[in-house]
Order: structure tokens, then sequence, then C-alpha cells
């Protein structure tokens, strides 16, 4: 093998491992669209799971859609408040019901969607009734 040839080969074979480096790190899971420029914030209020994936927070700012059966869900992993029984009011079948939560999480205000959820709190039923801004939600939970 000529000494240029086997230069070459020292070249490209020992450059192998760098770019496939360079390659992995680019590949990282892209944040749900509009998520990377959007801060955390908390945001506290009705938070309500009526049917199987259909999902809401509804806050003195409005309602914010975390999913709905066959359309929009929030990407990643997330947890639903751990609500005690006396936090959680049954109004379906199973475990389906409402309760009264604090998010941090991200939204999109132009679509009321949910981005992204960081972590969650469950809050008596009573905090909830007492606000005075989700008095126009009163209607829905009782």
């Amino acid at each position: 093998m000529s000494p240029h040839l086997a230069k070459l080969r020292r070249l490209i074979f020992g450059c192998l491992p760098l770019a496939a480096v360079v390659f992995a790190n680019g590949q990282q899971t892209a944040p749900p669209a509009g998520a990377k420029d959007e801060p955390f914030e908390t945001r506290c209020g009705w938070f309500s799971n009526p049917t199987p994936a259909n999902i809401w927070l509804y806050d003195k700012d409005g309602d914010w859609t975390i999913g709905v059966q066959g359309g929009y869900q929030v990407e990643g992993e997330w947890e639903a408040p751990d609500f005690k029984p006396r936090q959680w009011v049954k109004t379906n079948v199973g475990e389906y019901g409402y309760g009264c939560a604090c998010f941090e999480l991200k939204v999109n205000g132009k679509t009321r969607e949910v981005l992204e959820i960081k972590s969650s709190r469950a809050l008596p039923l009573s905090t909830c009734r007492k606000d005075h801004a989700l008095k126009r939600w009163r209607h829905l939970f009782k």
C-alpha cells in the first residue's frame, strides 16, 4: 500500500468515531413545537379528566387543553396529581372526574394547549371552590 493511501486511510478511520459522536449529539429529541422558548409557569385551577384521554386545566385565564381523545395530546411523560379520595370528584365510570391542582407547565397562549408538564400537585377542593378567579367555572365543578 502506498504511503499516501495509508495516510488517507488513517485519516478517514481516525475521524469516524468523532463523526459518530457529533452525529449522535445532533440527534437529540426536539422539545414540543413552541415549548423551547416558553418558560415554565405555575397554573392552578380545576383539573378535569371526564373520560379517557380528555384532560383540561381550567384556571383564571381560561381553559388549557392537555389532551383530547383522537386529537391533541401533550407530548412527553407526565403524571396527573396524586389526588386523595377527598380531593377527587368522580363523575363517570372508573376513576374519571375532577379535582383542584397546580401545575408547572409550558403553554401556547394562542392555541390554549399545554405544551409540556414538569410537575403537578393536588390541592383541596375548597381551594378552587373559594377562588373568586375561578367562579366562571363553578357550573362545571360543583
